[in-house]
């Protein structure tokens, strides 16, 4: 049972007082800058029409423009780590609201900037924000005038509506009924315990945590439809607004990926559907089932071996699996980890579900998880820290207004964390049947980070390109869509129960705007990566990490050796995944 927040224990907390020692001081920094927004942002007004003067001008403008930003999200970090804790707490999501209306007030009074950037008539030389500008230059033809570029600003804040709807939805106003197990025993539903119920031995708790949650999900689908529909729509107006050809170029577009980058996964995973389709029917046989449902995909297949782990030992064990990449980057981690407190490591009632790296250049790179103490829990945690590590690589080796990595690169490092952890863990496995147990969790962690966030990325694409057409988002019409894909991808030994057809309800990455396609094109470089770094050692890939936004994404990749622009790293790991088959599941 999820416990009450004060009854945590500090230690397994993070420590926000690292960004600001209490909410006072955070109070009394938020009145600063609001007071710097009623002034109207005065530093960088300072060169709204003035650009074309000097490149000290553009150069004090620009400094004023992301020291201002830089504080901002400071303030926002804290914010938003301390609401996260307790989504039920009003103090904290009113002190989140405050700033991130701040935020959004920022975003408007400075939006004339990039606009008249493009218009200034000498192209002055600043190294400093060179590449910074370049961008601009390449975005040119999608930035509006200024006036424009304001209304697009105070827009941002009803845009952002459906995807704070869904996430309090989800997180603090949805609750779900006790569950059943085999022997009639009452278990507590919640979306933390669903995970580690798919993967229990009892088939009956499994089926009926999974019907029960979807259920739930399934009483709201007209208004969790609504709020798809309605997030869908704000990326039509961004397209049409800034010219773009669809929704999906406009959400790559700014970081100069080619659509075929999305199509090209797709294709590719299509066109070896039949190794998934394989896979399924192996995982029938040997559960031994006359019907393989959905509640059965993540249930070990071997039995009896589920092996707990402490967090203490989970870290132990993620710092051990990452020694290949120095004692630097360990000891990094391991302050991180152990004696700094960047990670909140319990789930307790409100908290925010899932898990996630965030932070901000002036704060640690925190760690939200929701650990039960399974491998899974274990894998998280490596995956997280992977994306905290990014971030401090890249805040460290770049300035502020080039630290971002993009999103694209988001999901390098952490699986790269994963396949690392993974390896080390079967070292530490006594027994072959331990080490055949994971095996068998790599499997489906490529199958769930691979092939079903791609199916997920399809699924986001048809739904855009039905409203681009203008078919709207009925309940019904979303249902049959994504039970079309789940009988697509997973074949016909598998029953598409209608509580499948619901999940779509209940995934959070559905309002991040072309966001889950970049697990599986991650995953594909980052295990092409973690090979590369066996062969050469980690410099290159320590370079990658230190690189944030400062280089294009894929051509950052390049550099590493990776072409992601190419079937091969997708291939490539769809070939390790047929070997992993092949030698662990074709003899069982």
């Amino acid at each position: 049972m999820a416990i009450k927040r004060e009854e945590q224990s500090e230690s397994t907390t993070w420590d926000l007082k690292k960004i600001y020692y209490s909410d006072n001081d955070w109070e009394a920094e938020y009145e600063k800058v609001l007071l710097l927004g009623k002034l109207g942002w005065q530093a960088v007004l300072k060169g709204k029409g003035v650009l074309d003067e000097s490149a000290k001008t553009v150069e004090d403008t620009l400094d004023a423009y992301f020291s201002t930003a830089r504080w901002l999200e400071k303030l926002y970090t804290y914010a938003h780590l301390k609401r996260d804790e307790d989504l039920t707490n009003n103090f904290y999501k009113e002190m989140y609201e405050k700033i991130e209306s701040c935020f959004h007030d920022f975003s408007h009074k400075t939006s004339w900037l990039e606009s008249e950037l493009l218009q200034v008539k000498k192209k002055f030389s600043i190294p400093k924000y060179e590449f910074y500008l370049k961008k601009l230059e390449d975005q040119k033809e999608h930035i509006l005038t200024s006036d424009k570029e304001e209304i697009l600003a105070l827009a941002a804040q009803i845009k952002s509506v459906p995807q704070k709807t869904f996430s309090l939805f989800n997180n603090a106003d949805l609750n779900f009924p006790d569950v059943l197990d085999g022997d009639g025993k009452k278990h507590e539903l919640s979306h933390a315990l669903y995970h580690k119920y798919m993967k229990e031995g009892d088939r009956t708790l499994r089926e009926n945590a999974f019907k029960t949650l979807h259920k739930e999900f399934h009483k709201f689908e007209n208004t969790v439809t609504e709020l798809v529909s309605g997030q869908v729509q704000t990326h039509i107006f961004t397209k049409k607004v800034r010219k773009f050809e669809n929704c999906l170029e406009a959400a790559v577009f700014p970081h100069h990926i080619p659509t075929s980058v999305y199509r090209n996964l797709i294709e590719t995973v299509r066109s070896n559907l039949g190794v998934l389709h394989e896979y399924v029917g192996m995982r029938k046989e040997i559960l031994g089932v006359k019907e393989l449902h959905y509640f059965d995909l993540m249930v070990p297949l071997v039995k009896d071996c589920d092996k707990q782990f402490s967090y203490e030992e989970g870290v132990d064990i993620v710092l051990e699996s990452v020694s290949l990449l120095g004692n630097e980057y360990v000891e990094r981690l391991r302050d991180g980890l152990k004696k700094s407190r960047w990670v909140d490591v319990f789930e307790n009632k409100g908290k925010r579900s899932g898990a996630y790296s965030s932070g901000s250049y002036d704060t640690m790179p925190y760690i939200l998880l929701n650990y039960q103490g399974t491998i899974t829990d274990l894998l998280t945690l490596s995956h997280e820290a992977g994306h905290s590590m990014h971030s401090l690589y890249s805040n460290l080796g770049q300035p502020y207004h080039y630290a971002h990595y993009p999103i694209f690169l988001a999901e390098i490092a952490s699986t790269f964390h994963e396949r690392l952890t993974y390896e080390h863990l079967l070292t530490k496995m006594s027994s072959e049947k331990e080490k055949t147990y994971l095996l068998h969790q790599q499997i489906e962690g490529i199958r769930t980070t691979f092939f079903r966030q791609t199916m997920f990325a399809e699924f986001e694409l048809t739904i855009h390109e039905l409203l681009e057409k203008q078919i709207p988002l009925t309940p019904n019409r979303l249902k049959e869509e994504y039970a079309r894909l789940n009988r697509d991808y997973f074949g016909p030994d598998l029953i598409v129960d209608e509580e499948l057809s619901f999940e779509f309800m209940r995934i959070p990455h559905f309002y991040y705007n072309f966001y889950v396609y970049q697990y599986a094109t991650g995953i594909a470089a980052a295990y092409s990566l973690v090979d590369k770094v066996k062969e050469e050692g980690p410099k290159k890939y320590l370079e990658f990490l230190s690189s944030g936004g400062s280089i294009y994404p894929v051509d950052l990749l390049k550099k590493t050796g990776v072409d992601i622009t190419t079937k091969e790293p997708l291939e490539g790991l769809i070939y390790f995944w047929k070997n992993l088959l092949a030698k662990n599941l074709s003899k069982k």
